[in-house]
């Protein structure tokens, strides 16, 4: 019978088989010869005795990577080659024919060693680089999420519903990909960056829970977590609360957890304010395995003869903090300096820090530079507030409470790290009750789209305090990464309208771009609200590597481009001047 090479075990003893698959390594041992054969389930041994001449001859030919075709016996292995990391390693083919399908030559990168490939390499030849039994590993894993995904949305009365990938530019968020039409000169088709007002209509349309595996597309600056195009499920409720829907949401990633990985999450998931985020950890995706929380200590130093604590401390957008490390006392002043560098880059000029030697000696049992500017009963303090003990080390960060909530939220998680402190465990948790809006460059914009209900849905109250309006918004975050976010929607013309206004649109510029969603308000229009979560952020994630690019078939560079295709590329003049298009 056919068969997956990794597939076989010793179940299968005394059962003929037929396996394909790729030469993973060869060894000629005095005239036995061994074969490691290689699919994408995994590895099986086929041995070749010298008395078997003519299929002797043809394994004596054999290199890796040429594709072989054999058809064979199940076999023990004799006790002292047992290989117990291998599924199949108890066992081993005596095969009956070998065939050789085709032959390979050398390759640019071995496959069948750990070797540190350059990426640009890996991805040029992706289709060998795809070959690694871990890169396997990894997309079979993304394969079982999405099929574990519809499974959980179809048993819940969800319906998968197609949207356009060719649709129409929106001036809000990240910039579109544009495709030009032949048939309308001068004229533009987007790429999606979600299928937001879509799946919005769905709900108007009576679909009230529709689900979709989509590709999105964003023109942005590119990270390790970030591609120019990715995959994410698409969610969209009608007549539901905020909690319903993180409830659903909870259930289905508890799901996958338990179906694929074998672990329990929580249940229910930790939730924490968008501002109690901030307050703790400096962060709205905080990373909970890190036992490290700041402790504002603004009313202590407000008086404070150091100047820049004083500065801070009385200043509205200012803020002080301290941050306790464990044991911390053992970190030398270059590896302190290294930190003081560190933050530095966030912005913030400098880091001040106490060592924590003995409590029972009281203000004797400190160590700073900054004693000289603080009060004992304010060092005293800030040793209760943070609950230091002996041998740790507090730091310490002042300036505005951007500066300070980027530099030391990035610090406490880079301390989690090199101190060894992170858990290993999985700790999800909902971040709940962002800002409605945020400013940037004198002007109001959306903190996630300009679809998101606010939790005081009076328009007259949204018009006047916008800056103070908090969002019907959620993020689901895992182990200090943003797995999806999503709202209620705006479900009222007048309250939509009003966004848009305090986002500077004019009433003819949003009639143009949105006057389809603004027109659905006037036929029936449910309450409704959704989430997006990032499927390759998730197999990221389940996966265990640290680069989006590892469970992304055909990724781009950091410089958004595919060294296998070379895309982008030119294009002919032809086809430019069919679509009426000039470059310069």
């Amino acid at each position: 019978m056919r068969i997956y090479c990794g597939q076989i075990d010793e179940n299968l003893i005394n059962t003929n088989v037929e396996v394909y698959g790729w030469v993973h390594r060869v060894r000629n041992l005095g005239g036995i010869i061994f074969i490691d054969l290689r699919d994408r389930e995994g590895l099986v041994q086929v041995i070749v005795d010298p008395e078997k001449n003519e299929l002797a001859e043809i394994a004596s030919k054999l290199h890796n990577e040429y594709v072989i075709h054999v058809c064979g016996k199940v076999r023990a292995r004799p006790e002292g080659i047992i290989n117990n990391d291998l599924k199949s390693g108890k066992i081993e083919i005596d095969p009956k024919t070998l065939e050789i399908i085709s032959t390979s030559e050398p390759l640019p990168f071995p496959i069948n060693e750990k070797q540190n490939t350059s990426e640009d390499l890996r991805l040029k030849y992706r289709y060998l680089d795809l070959r690694k039994p871990e890169m396997a590993k990894n997309f079979i894993l993304r394969a079982k999420i999405a099929k574990y995904m519809r499974q959980f949305l179809d048993d819940n009365g969800f319906i998968e519903i197609e949207t356009p990938i060719l649709t129409k530019s929106t001036p809000e968020g990240a910039r579109d990909y544009l495709v030009p039409s032949r048939v309308h000169k001068g004229e533009f088709y987007a790429l999606p960056q979600s299928p937001q007002i879509f799946k919005q209509l769905l709900m108007v349309a009576g679909f009230d829970r529709y689900y979709q595996i989509a590709r999105c597309f964003r023109d942005e600056d590119l990270r390790a977590d970030r591609q120019p195009e990715f995959t994410q499920l698409d969610v969209e409720m009608s007549f539901v609360t905020a909690r319903d829907i993180q409830n659903l949401h909870e259930e289905l990633l508890r799901h996958l957890f338990l179906k694929i990985l074998n672990v329990e999450l929580p249940n229910p998931f930790p939730r924490l304010t968008y501002k109690e985020a901030m307050g703790k950890y400096g962060s709205d995706k905080p990373d909970l395995r890190i036992p490290l929380e700041f402790v504002e200590i603004n009313d202590l130093v407000k008086n404070s003869e150091f100047s820049v604590f004083q500065t801070a401390a009385n200043s509205e957008t200012g803020r002080v903090i301290a941050l306790n490390i464990p044991n911390g006392s053992v970190l030398s002043r270059k590896q302190i300096d290294n930190y003081t560098q560190f933050v530095s880059d966030y912005g913030l000029k400098g880091l001040g820090y106490l060592k924590v030697n003995d409590l029972a000696e009281g203000i004797n049992g400190v160590q700073s530079s900054l004693l000289k500017f603080l009060t004992p009963e304010s060092v005293l303090e800030i040793l209760k507030r943070t609950q230091s003990k002996n041998g740790d080390m507090i730091f310490f960060g002042a300036s505005d409470a951007k500066i300070v909530n980027n530099a030391f939220g990035a610090l406490r998680v880079k301390l989690g790290f090199d101190l060894n402190l992170v858990e290993k465990t999985w700790q999800p948790l909902w971040v709940t009750d962002f800002p409605l809006f945020e400013e940037q460059d004198g002007r109001w914009t959306s903190t996630h789209h300009p679809f998101t209900a606010p939790i005081n849905e009076d328009p007259k109250e949204l018009l006047k305090n916008p800056g103070k309006s908090l969002a019907q918004a959620y993020d689901m975050v895992l182990n200090g990464s943003e797995l999806g976010g999503g709202s209620i929607r705006i479900c009222n013309m007048e309250l939509q309208q009003a966004t848009f206004e305090i986002l500077g649109f004019s009433k003819e510029s949003y009639e143009s771009q949105f006057g389809h969603l603004l027109n659905a308000f006037k036929y029936g229009y449910p309450r409704h609200g959704g989430i997006a979560f990032g499927l390759d952020r998730i197999a990221m994630l389940m996966a265990g590597v640290d680069s989006l690019r590892d469970v992304i078939a055909f990724p781009k560079t950091q410089t958004a481009q595919c060294p296998l295709t070379d895309a982008p590329s030119k294009v002919s003049d032809t086809q430019l001047k069919e679509l009426g298009i000039m470059t310069k």
